[in-house]
């Protein structure tokens, strides 16, 4: 009788004695009868940006725990970060009420558009047999939430709006971010957890080589189009400007500012504009304009500071490497997070008036903000495996 090349005509002492079977067949046994549970992560947004980066981190955090997940977007959702790593996607209706900034108006809209895509999730749910369903800010922890529960399984929500905590925080485990006004509160219902935001473990092996290469090819297409486009300068240290994977208005007239104020600076825009009316503050004769890019962390180790809105996941990466940021209120429809008092020591915050003085300032007092982003990292790090270990608590 042989077994995947074992012959069995020898003892079945003998047989235990080889050190290689039982390996092989501990390992193999663990294959065929310890089923995976298995996850459905519920993203809101286009699956481009934070809130994709966001979902793609926990997915990846849960799959190196041991979990088969999924993830579902909107039916519209282009999802381009989850193409760009060769994922699909389960579509869904997920509603958007404008987050910080929802109306009345917007969020009846969403209400109703809501009742369908619970719907819809509770039947994928249970078409696809999930173990629990995890959902990502707004209407995706929403929908997810209220999916879940009629589908009879547990949930977790990451979330950032008053409205989606609202919805969610009685219902399985409600995750308050950074963003969320909860977080700064002293106390919270027992229920609910706070927690940065989960970063990617490849933000700490960026390389500033790729990006410096990558910043040059670039310099060398912009002066074809524009031969007095600027060229990087290896001995400047380098600002990066950013409001995520979309470049808001504010983001751009701050780089557009800064830029004719001082020249000592390496100055580099990431973002893909939202608007064409945008583009009028990019003058590549003294700015470095990237675009969408999808090697963030190689920009941000070549970076010597950060000039970033008061939300979303960009903060917390800067922070892991190491990053000083100055926070430019305001960018995204007027909202407002306090983020400083978050960040205490490596950030700080102003309005577009006096972003020039507040870049020196850090400058000036570089190393002190550098080593305050010590005191964030290594719990920044540790917010996947923390998400895992409650997710453990359900299903293990």
């Amino acid at each position: 009788i042989k077994y995947y090349g074992y012959n069995f005509n020898s003892t079945i002492i003998d047989l235990l004695k080889s050190k290689i079977f039982i390996i092989y067949f501990y390992l193999h046994m663990r294959g065929i009868f310890v089923d995976k549970k298995r996850i459905l992560i519920i993203v809101t947004g286009r699956g481009i940006g934070g809130d994709a980066g966001t979902a793609l981190n926990v997915y990846n955090a849960l799959e190196k725990r041991g979990y088969d997940c999924e993830i579902a977007l909107d039916e519209s959702a282009p999802g381009l970060l989850f193409k760009k790593n060769d994922m699909g996607w389960n579509k869904v209706i997920i509603p958007q009420a404008g987050g910080h900034s929802a109306t009345i108006m917007t969020t009846i809209k969403a209400g109703i558009r809501a009742i369908r895509g619970v719907l819809q999730t509770r039947k994928l749910l249970k078409s696809k047999k999930f173990d629990l369903e995890l959902g990502i800010l707004g209407g995706g922890a929403i929908v997810g939430a209220l999916g879940a529960k009629l589908a009879g399984i547990p949930t977790v929500s990451l979330l950032i709006t008053p409205l989606d905590t609202k919805v969610c925080s009685h219902i399985g485990t409600p995750i308050i971010l950074p963003e969320n006004n909860l977080f700064l509160a002293e106390d919270i219902p027992e229920n609910m957890v706070k927690s940065f935001s989960p970063v990617n473990d490849n933000i700490t092996h960026g390389d500033k080589n790729k990006a410096l290469e990558k910043i040059k090819e670039h310099s060398k297409e912009a002066k074809e189009k524009n031969p007095d486009a600027i060229e990087f300068d290896e001995n400047k240290p380098t600002i990066v400007f950013s409001s995520g994977s979309s470049l808001f208005e504010k983001t751009a007239q701050a780089i557009n500012q800064f830029s004719k104020y001082s020249d000592k600076y390496n100055l580099v825009l990431c973002g893909d504009p939202l608007e064409d009316s945008v583009l009028n503050y990019i003058d590549e004769t003294k700015m470095i304009n990237v675009g969408f890019i999808d090697w963030v962390n190689d920009l941000l180790c070549l970076a010597d500071l950060a000039v970033l809105t008061n939300d979303g996941l960009m903060l917390h990466e800067a922070m892991v490497c190491n990053l000083p940021v100055v926070i430019l209120k305001r960018v995204k429809w007027g909202r407002y997070h306090d983020m400083v008092s978050i960040f205490k020591g490596a950030t700080v915050e102003c309005d577009l008036e006096d972003l020039d003085e507040k870049i020196f300032e850090v400058m000036d007092n570089y190393d002190e903000f550098a080593k305050r982003t010590d005191e964030y990292r290594t719990a920044i790090l540790n917010v996947g495996d923390n998400i895992c270990d409650i997710v453990d608590g359900y299903l293990k």
